[in-house]
């Protein structure tokens, strides 16, 4: 039997990093109900780089996640993860199914 102490994980180790892709930069701001100027102003950054994070072209460094995921939670955003099976159906897709309806009739 080992007399060594075995110490609790600390908090911080249990956190989870979340990824700051395009789609989620955008819903964040538009979840504050800010401009992309004004979210700029906020993240001292210029406008264009939040223009060029949202249409994907760069990605914030990771200390600017980093102040996004402290921005995001305590607002309220939930930034869960979808796969892609869970996304909604695209036009085509609701278009054939309404297709196969009418069939079934």
């Amino acid at each position: 039997m080992s007399d060594e102490y075995q110490y609790p994980s600390s908090p911080s180790e249990k956190k989870v990093r979340h990824e700051w892709d395009s789609q989620r930069i955008k819903a964040l701001r538009e979840y504050l109900g800010l401009t992309q100027r004004e979210m700029a102003d906020e993240l001292e950054v210029r406008q264009q780089t939040i223009s060029e994070w949202e249409t994907g072209l760069h990605k914030p460094h990771r200390s600017t996640q980093k102040t996004l995921t402290m921005v995001a939670e305590r607002a309220g955003f939930a930034y869960e993860v979808h796969s892609p099976e869970a996304r909604t159906p695209t036009l085509d897709q609701d278009q054939a199914q309404a297709g196969q309806e009418e069939k079934e009739y």
